[in-house]
């Protein structure tokens, strides 16, 4: 019997990130409410910084704009870092919704 587990869902961290610097606070059953410190976020999850004391696995629910309360579990760990997997895919007219709403372009100047 082969060792490791078989997972049948594709590797999904070839996706297309998207840097950020968001401060998110994620809801983790056992803690309560933790601070993470989003650096990049795609479609199927995000990276954070400060996540030093989770283990992969682990859950927590973050609300964002636009696409509200999902479900990342912890894929990867490296010191500070951490990868999180997303429990859906979102949307690509949804994330482009959500990157336009955590960094809006420059506002138009009033004419006057």
């Amino acid at each position: 019997m082969r060792g490791g587990a078989q997972l049948s869902v594709t590797d999904l961290r070839r996706s297309t990130r998207h840097p950020v610097n968001l401060p998110v606070i994620g809801e983790h059953r056992a803690r309560g409410d933790i601070m993470l410190q989003f650096a990049n976020i795609s479609t199927t999850g995000f990276m954070a910084n400060g996540c030093g004391d989770l283990g992969r696995g682990e859950r927590v629910t973050v609300r964002l704009p636009v696409i509200g309360r999902i479900e990342a579990f912890l894929v990867w760990t490296d010191g500070d870092r951490a990868g999180f997997q997303f429990e859906r895919i979102i949307r690509l007219d949804d994330f482009n919704k959500l990157i336009r709403a955590i960094q809006p372009g420059p506002r138009p100047r009033s004419q006057g």
